[in-house]
């Protein structure tokens, strides 16, 4: 085991299906690793820097955006027919392990699915971490 940190799941709880915005189980690996370089609070969209840092005007212009920052960790199922093909592909839901604008919920269930963490714990991990990574969730 590498490391423990604290985060914050899926609102809906547990659950592999698409469309169930629901933590998938299992093992994983990280497939990629994105935002290199990107300052903490980087906003990303569609795995993409926006340019965009994260301030309490931007989430007031935007309230319903969900936020994915700092870096992203892209996990990939390795247990087909639980988390991998199919209609419980981890990859192709685009779960990611994320940095969050929303630190005072960290360990509370409220996400649309992937895992939050702290910013700074994140790029912590990212820097500790890269493609192939296996990551255990558990319910």
């Amino acid at each position: 085991m590498l490391d423990r940190y604290p985060v914050s799941t899926a609102k809906n709880g547990p659950g592999e299906e698409f469309g169930s915005e629901c933590t998938p189980r299992g093992r994983h690996i990280i497939r990629a690793v994105i935002g290199a370089g990107n300052d903490a609070g980087s906003v990303f969209v569609a795995r993409r820097p926006t340019g965009e840092i994260w301030s309490e005007e931007l989430a007031q212009a935007e309230p319903d955006r969900d936020w994915i920052l700092s870096r992203i960790l892209w996990l990939s199922g390795l247990e087909p027919g639980i988390n991998r093909l199919e209609n419980v592909d981890t990859m192709r839901r685009y779960i990611y392990i994320h940095g969050t604008p929303y630190e005072k919920e960290i360990g509370h269930p409220v996400s649309h699915g992937c895992i939050r963490m702290r910013n700074d714990d994140l790029i912590d991990l990212y820097e500790r971490v890269g493609p192939g990574t296996i990551v255990t969730i558990n319910s």
